[in-house]
């Protein structure tokens, strides 16, 4: 059995010097494709890289982690962020995690467990720094849990749930091409994919299935 492959990042955050250590802390774990220090250059890198997993800071300039997040996930709305910052207070957690991210982090955690932490994120789970986890679930009340443990979803490829959220948008198949880079042809047979996995039959009723399930706004 082949080993699966290390996890890629984009690194986020407004200090060089931090960007340059998360870096070398990641070396040999984890794949570290780009990094960004402002939210403009961090939306170009990320949709350039396509990583697995960006690991964000929550203060930036121009809006912060969650301006990056709103950005990027209009282009790639299954795109995972783990957060990594100083800050420990519930409006900043609770803010970004609202926003699309996966996790939260602070910027006390070791080198091997980021990398962990980041593997973790890249497979589908919610990743807290422990102190930060009870308050998390009081706030969400479960929301993150049954998108976890839903085996329907669970049974989705990434790219396959990206073409579900833009079909659940009501984006033509053309459209959906343009976004992800790809051909018509190919975004009509994730479609397919998609209609056999979950037994449907019409985007009506992916689209239904896709609002039940909190995968779109």
């Amino acid at each position: 059995m082949t080993s699966k492959a290390p996890p890629s990042v984009v690194i986020v955050d407004d200090h060089d010097l931090f960007r340059a250590g998360v870096r070398s802390e990641l070396e040999g774990a984890v794949r570290v494709l780009g990094d960004a220090g402002n939210v403009e250059d961090a939306e170009k890198a990320i949709l350039a890289a396509d990583p697995d997993v960006v690991l964000l800071d929550v203060h930036m300039p121009g809006g912060g982690g969650v301006e990056v997040i709103r950005r990027v996930v209009r282009h790639r709305p299954a795109q995972r962020f783990l957060a990594l910052s100083v800050s420990d207070t519930p409006e900043d957690v609770i803010a970004v995690i609202r926003a699309g991210a996966r996790g939260y982090v602070t910027k006390t955690i070791s080198g091997p467990d980021l990398a962990e932490a980041v593997s973790r994120v890249r497979d589908g789970d919610a990743v807290f720094s422990p102190r930060l986890a009870g308050f998390v679930l009081d706030a969400f009340a479960g929301e993150l849990a049954p998108a976890r443990v839903d085996p329907e979803l669970h049974q989705l490829t990434p790219r396959e749930r990206e073409v579900l959220q833009y079909i659940a948008r009501g984006y033509l198949y053309k459209e959906i091409a343009l976004e992800l880079g790809i051909s018509a042809k190919t975004v009509e047979a994730h479609v397919s994919a998609v209609l056999r996995k979950l037994q449907l039959s019409t985007r009506h009723q992916l689209s239904r299935w896709a609002v039940e399930r909190r995968l779109i706004d």
